[in-house]
């Protein structure tokens, strides 16, 4: 017998369903044909629209009115999983990592990333259920800017600040985080976020243009401490503060927030906080929330009696009341200009120097287990 069904959302289970609805025996599955375009088990609780493939159907069903097909989570195994490992994040260990795959269950299978760009390509070409990063925020930006429409993803914290993790409420310890991603995943327990993109980079939680941008690669050309691990929060801390005194105190208004003045850098970010300080979030753009659109803060002038102004806004999270800084709210997209070419920065990662940033949200863009 032949069941015709090209909805690229069908699930294997709804196969074992209609075995029983036939009384057929497992042996006898190659009795029973399916043309789909996909039968890849998300692990979802989502039960399979039935009213379209009994319709399909070539045959007539016996025991018309028996229930559905279970659930995914209860009568599907969890589907495979892509654990993807940047062996030079700040806390992963190999024996770590074994434990971190051990909570994932048996089904995962692991790869480490192995040069710069790495990450985009494995989840870019993962044919897995669900791909899980275990890094830092380096590699979470580059599966969400290589990940495939509708594959979850698992954010397990091995980087120093681990941010995208951390805001979302993950827990800090990477074999407790691992244990809820692989929960979430036999449960199909999701958060779907809206991302940022700037000059076709995605970003999950902040991207900077001007002084932060250049602070990150300031810290990088720093170099690796030893077992080439990042160094800590502490070292971006004095640097900025050894930056801001090369400058006198003093940013020039370099950036053009197009459409609403000029600014002396500018921070964009789908939600909150924009990093941390050790346990402590510095909340540039404290009304975003992965909702919906981008937030933007941009101090108008930075000078020596704004400075403790603009730090105190940042760790109580009132950038948008605060003299002096501009902040937009759930923008859709903006442009952002220089005379000279200024660093731009990802979710820590320097993309180089450019004159032109052009941001755009996208919403509802990731899915993420949680």
């Amino acid at each position: 017998m032949t069941f015709l069904y090209q909805r690229s959302n069908i699930k294997p289970v709804v196969g074992c369903w209609i075995l029983r609805q036939f009384d057929l025996p497992d042996s006898k599955a190659t009795d029973v044909r399916f043309v789909v375009r996909s039968t890849q088990c998300t692990g979802a609780s989502v039960e399979p629209d039935i009213d379209d493939w009994r319709s399909a159907a070539t045959t007539t069903q016996k025991g018309a009115g028996s229930p559905g097909p279970p659930s995914l989570a209860s009568s599907c195994a969890m589907p495979g999983v892509l654990l993807v490992v940047n062996p030079q994040a700040s806390a992963v260990t190999d024996e770590l990592t074994e434990r971190v795959a051990s909570a994932l269950g048996p089904d995962a299978s692991v790869a480490r990333t192995e040069r710069p760009g790495h990450a985009v390509e494995l989840a870019r070409d993962a044919e897995a259920g669900a791909v899980v990063v275990f890094g830092g925020d380096g590699a979470f930006n580059e599966a969400l800017n290589g990940l495939r429409s509708g594959v979850p993803l698992g954010l397990v914290p091995g980087g120093g600040s681990s941010v995208l993790p951390r805001a979302l409420g993950l827990p800090a310890g990477a074999e407790e985080a691992a244990r809820q991603v692989a929960e979430a995943l036999r449960e199909g327990r999701t958060r779907t976020i809206s991302l940022g993109r700037v000059n076709g980079r995605r970003f999950g939680f902040s991207a900077a243009f001007g002084f932060p941008a250049e602070l990150v690669r300031r810290v990088d050309e720093l170099g690796r401490e030893r077992l080439g691990r990042r160094p800590p929060d502490r070292v971006f801390l004095t640097t900025a503060l050894r930056m801001l005194g090369e400058r006198r105190g003093r940013l020039d208004a370099d950036v053009e927030v197009v459409g609403h003045g000029r600014a002396a850098f500018a921070v964009v970010s789908p939600g909150d906080p924009y990093t941390y300080l050790g346990r402590v979030p510095l909340r540039a753009t404290p009304a975003a929330s992965w909702r919906g659109g981008l937030d933007l803060a941009a101090p108008r002038t930075v000078g020596p009696l704004a400075i403790p102004r603009l730090l105190l806004a940042a760790l109580t999270g009132r950038a948008p009341s605060t003299r002096g800084v501009l902040y937009l709210h759930d923008v859709e997209a903006v442009e952002l200009r220089s005379q000279r070419p200024l660093p731009l920065q990802v979710d820590g990662e320097d993309l180089g120097d450019v004159e032109l940033a052009t941001f755009a949200a996208e919403p509802k863009a990731a899915k993420i287990l949680l």
